[in-house]
């Protein structure tokens, strides 16, 4: 019943956006399970400008990733409930990245590349990017303490919510509130 509920809420901002941020009660209302550890912000809020390192090598900033609603999550090989994570966020891209939603991993500290791809290795995830952050700059910058925390940015490269600690993102209440999100972009 509470799937029914929440698809049918989903449906409802989907068909309501007309450009316009959507109240965040609506978007409250669809936390369920680990997602009512989501803070929604009552107002976006600018991010960092700092850079960092992306699995080419090239410098990035997180305005490189405007144009789309992103889920940053911070993480580091040493960090145990990232491992738990890592899998239902490599769900979350492959049900819903593309032009307008991407998962964007960034590995905060020390974390060598070669070191990184074993532990996407040994948990079977082949599908997300292995972003460094290796002076933290990117975490201080987001006020980020402890790992994993995620980060909700809108399409306009903002902070629209955060989430401390580890989270099932490939969860129906974590689906349903991303893809409200997508569509108010859409409707825009």
């Amino acid at each position: 019943m509470k799937i029914f509920a929440s698809l049918v809420l989903y449906m409802a901002l989907a068909l309501g956006a007309n450009g316009a941020l959507a109240d965040l009660s609506d978007i409250a209302a669809l936390r369920e399970g680990d997602m009512k550890k989501l803070n929604l912000h009552s107002e976006p809020r600018e991010v960092t400008t700092e850079v960092f390192l992306h699995e080419d090598g090239r410098e990035v900033t997180l305005a490189d990733f405007r144009g789309k609603v992103v889920l940053l999550n911070f993480w580091a090989t040493w960090c145990g409930p990232c491992r738990q994570e890592m899998p239902m966020l490599a769900e979350l891209q492959a049900e819903l990245g593309g032009d307008q939603f991407e998962v964007l991993t960034l590995a905060s500290g020390h974390n060598p590349q070669p070191a990184m791809q074993k532990f996407f290795d040994k948990i079977d995830v082949d599908n997300l990017p292995l972003h460094r952050d290796p002076q933290q700059a990117v975490a201080r910058g987001m006020a980020i303490f402890g790992l994993p925390n995620s980060l909700i940015l809108n399409a306009e490269g903002q902070e629209i919510a955060r989430l401390q600690g580890e989270a099932d993102w490939s969860s129906e209440s974590a689906l349903a509130i991303l893809r409200a999100l997508i569509a108010q972009t859409d409707g825009s």
